[in-house]
């Protein structure tokens, strides 16, 4: 990672992506991981879950971790996903009547921060998908005064979804950090979309070498 480790200590960092099916959840395992090999004690927040039938499966397998991880995070799954709405859609059309409440939500975050040092929040889709009308998941990161980690995919069109996204941030003034996730057409990033990017960029980061580091 960019910065030192002290850094992220007392800190947030909410797990973004350029769009949905990127790897968000495959991400929060990594720094998870990460961050409890380090020594820190870690913990999980996904405000919203959709598609949840019988109870919220990426909200359940990453409370699991945080617990092998960090025994002491001892919270419950509706600590964790406190929103878990059954239509798979974005949370301003899953919740039907529900109404949001953000103080809710920011004090379901600053509940979870006494059990870790570091609390890895997962979003909803990508920045712009909608919470209500005229709030969407990017002004959540704001929000929770929370540094951002955008997850890119290597696929064919990764180029203009990950400038789109990055200009977003940057135009909120959202600190972040972004790793690509080489899992759609691996075999031709290097040479569709890697050349591009390694010249804009200089510098690369994939989620696989956190497990490097």
């Amino acid at each position: 990672m960019k910065k030192e480790l002290s850094y992220y200590i007392n800190k947030s960092l909410f797990i973004t992506a350029t769009n949905t099916d990127v790897g968000k959840t495959y991400a929060c395992e990594k720094f998870l991981n990460y961050f409890a090999k380090a020594g820190l004690k870690v913990g999980y927040f996904k405000p919203f879950e959709t598609g949840v039938a019988d109870f919220p499966l990426d909200g359940s397998k990453m409370l699991e971790l945080a617990k092998k991880l960090n025994p002491s995070f001892n919270v419950t799954i509706n600590d964790v996903v406190p929103y878990q709405f059954k239509l798979p859609a974005a949370p301003y059309v899953a919740k039907g009547n529900t109404i949001i409440d953000i103080n809710f939500l920011k004090e379901k975050k600053k509940y979870l921060e006494q059990f870790c040092d570091v609390l890895i929040i997962e979003g909803a889709g990508g920045l712009m998908v909608p919470i209500e009308k005229d709030l969407f998941i990017i002004d959540l990161i704001k929000i929770f005064e929370a540094n951002a980690i955008l997850i890119a995919p290597s696929k064919l069109g990764c180029i203009n979804d990950t400038l789109l996204s990055i200009n977003a941030l940057k135009s909120k003034n959202i600190d972040f950090e972004f790793y690509i996730n080489l899992y759609h057409d691996i075999n031709s990033f290097e040479e569709v979309s890697k050349p591009f990017l390694i010249d804009y960029f200089e510098k690369l980061n994939f989620l696989e070498d956190l497990e490097k580091l």
